[in-house]
């Protein structure tokens, strides 16, 4: 390999000692930089590059691109390590890197396995022209002086690598050889183009890079391709709620504003409820070998269309056509009749039975009722009557009564004060004070804003009673019931009470003398009577499956400030009388005793 190794050293130069050790001897492996087996300032060098980074290629000691650059380095002195890094991939899934990282060796290879070949062609052996040589001398000739092989001269190559998915582009460039060509914008033009790359290409980067020092065996991103945006869906912007939010809110003053619950979104004909944001198209995108990439447009937003409500001409907005309450059903807008009472509920608007929202500004004066399927709001009082409502009911300064005023809501209600009255509610009650009234609650009774006080009458609630006070100093009577189904009890109390009636109704009839109206009205008793009955059997079946159903009794409990005695307190079967005052009471049923915690 001697002559080999002379015309290496006349195409690069001749190899001295100091060469040697300048550039830091032979050229070291990554693995040999791993293990720490470099010497002086290869050692130094190398150190910097301890880290390497997950997308950057790394060839053996002797790959034909390491024999290369050690070529080069010989020729022109000390030079940056070869870098072949993918730029713009460090972020990609280690899968498809390593895709990436094994196309791009693959492709190195290749050519720097050829080129190698042609920068450092293979010598003549010595042995192949020994016999040739020694039959000339005897002969008498004189051997011929070997032929002198010429210098390679290799202008420098660029070599262009695409990405997998074609949205990017590098370019490395092999040095020159001997009196070679250094490379310039044409050449890498002429690469880029022979690969197809024609778009995106960083023309500047490519000025500035043929300036560099180190331009010679690094990758360097030559194009960029641009990313598909993808159009986004189209949405809803809503101006009315979509869920009721009532919430007892209480000032520094230990207040609440019942006023303020009165959260009845109301829309006149042509209101906006609702608007739709159109979706964005795609904005295609393109990879360097100029081909386009489709992306897919946003899909539209539907409008909740529901009942009185239509959609604009231009199909953006969904508008109220008529005048109501707004509520969202779970799927749709739509606008509910609501009645608008300007006064009270009196001889001038009499009774109210009604299928949508009722808001009544005024009272709910003694004699009158009013019903309805929605939610009911009263601005005044109730005083001796009858509401009911199939939502929630909302009575800002409180319900009044003698005893005669029965108030009913499947939902919720949310009063002052609560003074004589009768209360059925199925869900929750909140109210600063409950005097001398009888309570049905299947849910919580919540009295713990302003004076929270609960005295006389009976009081029942099936999942608890939390109050600032129970009971007076006077030691009023205060019956508080907790469990079991108070509203269904209430409900088969006056069923079994209408029964009676419509019994002793008929009692008297049969004692009557005939007569057409008397059968008539007897006719009508009997039918009355027999369905009550039906009913009441139906009831009693219905309330056994619910008490199978029905939360153990231990969590029920009654929390207040201040217990006084008179209070009676009732947990399923038990009964516990309170004889004396008793602070932060915490009643409930403990192992089938009542215990004040």
């Amino acid at each position: 390999m001697k002559f080999a190794n002379s015309i290496l050293e006349r195409l690069f130069g001749t190899k001295q000692e100091n060469d040697i050790s300048s550039s830091g001897g032979e050229l070291q492996n990554p693995e040999q930089m791993a293990n720490g087996e470099l010497n002086g300032e290869d050692k130094e060098v190398e150190d910097s590059r301890a880290f390497v980074p997950v997308n950057q290629l790394i060839l053996p000691e002797d790959h034909a691109l390491n024999q290369l650059f050690q070529l080069r380095r010989e020729q022109a002195g000390e030079l940056p390590y070869p870098e072949l890094l993918l730029e713009g991939y460090e972020n990609m899934p280690l899968e498809e890197l390593g895709r990436e990282l094994d196309r791009l060796d693959a492709e190195l290879t290749s050519i720097a396995v050829s080129r190698l070949k042609e920068a450092a062609p293979p010598p003549v052996l010595p042995e192949e022209t020994d016999g040739v040589e020694e039959e000339k001398r005897m002969d008498g000739e004189e051997p011929e002086e070997p032929e002198e092989i010429p210098e390679p001269e290799l202008d420098a190559l660029p070599v262009v690598f695409v990405a997998g998915d074609k949205m990017r582009a590098w370019i490395m460039v092999f040095p020159p050889v001997g009196q070679g060509r250094e490379a310039d914008e044409e050449m890498l033009e002429k690469a880029l183009k022979e690969k197809g790359v024609a778009f995106g290409v960083k023309e500047e980067g490519l000025k500035e890079f043929l300036k560099r020092p180190e331009r010679y065996f690094r990758l360097f991103q030559a194009a960029e391709g641009r990313e598909v945006v993808q159009g986004k869906d189209g949405y809803i912007v809503d101006f009315f709620s979509r869920i009721d939010k009532r919430q007892i809110e209480v000032d520094e003053f230990d207040r609440v504003d019942y006023t303020s619950l009165n959260l009845v979104q109301s829309a006149a004909e042509g209101d906006v409820i609702c608007e739709a944001v159109p979706p964005t198209n795609a904005v295609p995108g393109r990879t360097v070998l100029d081909k386009e990439i489709p992306g897919r447009d946003g899909k539209a937003a539907a409008l909740p269309k529901g009942r009185n409500t239509e959609i604009s001409e231009d199909g953006s907005k969904l508008l109220a056509s008529t005048s109501g309450r707004v509520e969202f059903s779970g799927r749709s807008f739509q606008i509910k009749s609501m009645l608008d009472v300007e006064g009270n509920v009196d001889y001038s608007t009499g009774n109210i039975n009604f299928l949508g929202d009722v808001h009544i500004r005024g009272d709910v004066c003694s004699g009158f009722s009013v019903r309805s399927v929605g939610n009911i709001t009263v601005d005044g009082v109730v005083e001796a009557g009858t509401v009911e409502a199939g939502g929630d009911l909302i009575v800002a300064k409180g319900i009044v009564g003698n005893k005669e005023t029965i108030v009913r809501s499947h939902h919720n209600i949310y009063t002052k004060y609560l003074d004589n009255g009768i209360v059925h509610v199925r869900e929750n009650l909140y109210t600063d004070s409950i005097l001398h009234s009888e309570v049905y609650c299947d849910g919580e009774i919540q009295v713990i804003s302003g004076r929270g006080t609960i005295v006389g009458g009976t009081v029942r609630a099936a999942k608890g009673i939390n109050a600032k006070v129970v009971g007076n100093r006077s030691e009023s009577t205060t019956n508080v019931m907790l469990g079991g189904q108070p509203c269904a009890d209430f409900e088969r109390e006056l069923l079994l009470k209408n029964i009676a009636d419509l019994e002793e109704e008929m009692e008297t009839l049969e004692r009557q003398p005939e007569s057409p109206a008397r059968t008539k009205r007897m006719n009508k008793v009997r039918l009355d009577l027999s369905v009550d009955k039906m009913k009441l059997g139906q009831f009693n079946k219905d309330m056994e499956k619910a008490e199978k159903k029905q939360e153990v009794l231990g969590k029920s409990r009654l929390k207040c400030g201040i217990a006084y005695p008179g209070t009676v307190l009732t947990i399923g079967e038990e009964t516990l009388h309170l004889t004396q005052e008793t602070s932060s009471c915490d009643g409930r049923l403990v192992n089938g005793e009542i215990r004040l915690l």
